[in-house]
């Protein structure tokens, strides 16, 4: 649940996401070195924004590698139509992945 902001008061970096339920995005195409996250698959789809995932948290990618200092950001729950993601999917095309990406992989389109 969202807490009211008091007036003159400044959110951290962070604190407020950055995408609404609602929004289309992109997942972004990136291939660096490591684990990650983000399957290949839905790299360069299209999806709509169902969630946004609270409170916000810390990149588990960049925390594994040390570099996160505790920055968080928040994961969003992404609807990416199974047609988009298999070619020749046979069915409804209501069909769709669900899937929480977090906000460092998605842009705005």
């Amino acid at each position: 649940m969202k807490s009211a902001t008091l007036p003159g008061i400044i959110k951290a970096d962070g604190e407020e996401p950055a995408f609404r339920a609602g929004e289309r995005v992109a997942i972004s195409v990136r291939f660096p070195v490591g684990h990650y996250r983000v399957p290949q698959y839905i790299r360069g789809k299209i999806g709509v924004i169902e969630a946004v995932m609270e409170p916000p948290a810390v990149n588990n990618e960049e925390e594994g590698f040390g570099r996160n200092a505790g920055r968080k950001r928040h994961y969003y729950r992404v609807a990416i139509p199974l047609t988009d993601l298999w070619p020749g999917y046979g069915g409804s095309v209501a069909d769709g992945l669900r899937i929480e990406v977090y906000e460092s992989w998605l842009e705005r389109i």
